[in-house]
């Protein structure tokens, strides 16, 4: 049976007991509140389960640690901003998913993603969760509309992926940590314009 491009962008759920959607979304919004009150680093597990009404046990047989957690909160975030638009046109859906990248991004929870990101440099584990959870998914979305824009015939069959993939993608994350320059809906588009050009047939 086909799996569609929402339901392979999905957080994996960890083997286990099943997890109640409630209590989850319960957690994940408690996570995403106290990452914008107190950041990241302050914030604890002690205080996620609190505010969620979650045990603390609960919390730790689903996440292995608050930055687990908080990851998986940035997900679900970044993709209601920025999901799979699907447009029929390449051009049009990385201009879509680029300019949702950067509301994300200019967004209090922009703010805090910057700070998974700088804490993934000193911890291994923290590095793993954002790969496989938050950078991993947005790849593979980028994957997906090179190879549906490379099926009609739009963009050339003999470009590198991952190299198209950080030439998009790759000016949000930069401006966001750099914070050297400004980043919207016409930014976005200016980049993708001038990636289009060097990607298409």
């Amino acid at each position: 049976m086909a799996v569609s491009r929402s339901e392979q962008d999905q957080p994996r759920p960890r083997p286990g007991r099943p997890r109640s959607e409630q209590t989850r979304k319960a957690v994940l919004r408690a996570t995403g509140e106290l990452m914008h009150e107190v950041g990241l680093r302050v914030m604890t597990t002690e205080e996620i389960a609190s505010r969620c009404g979650a045990s603390k046990a609960t919390i730790y047989k689903w996440w292995p640690n608050k930055y687990a957690v908080a990851v998986e909160a940035m997900l679900s975030q970044m993709f209601v901003e920025s999901g799979d638009p699907d447009t029929g046109s390449a051009h049009e859906d990385f201009r879509l998913v680029l300019r949702g990248m950067m509301r994300f991004y200019n967004s209090p929870s922009g703010r805090v993603y910057a700070q998974i990101v700088g804490e993934a440099q000193f911890d291994p584990q923290i590095a793993a969760e954002l790969n496989d959870r938050l950078i991993g998914p947005r790849r593979q979305l980028g994957r997906t509309i090179l190879a549906r824009g490379i099926a009609r015939g739009e963009l050339r069959a003999d470009i590198d992926p991952e190299s198209a993939i950080d030439l998009i993608f790759g000016a949000a994350i930069y401006r966001l940590v750099a914070g050297h320059a400004p980043m919207g809906d016409d930014v976005a588009d200016s980049i993708v314009d001038l990636a289009i050009r060097g990607l298409a047939c």
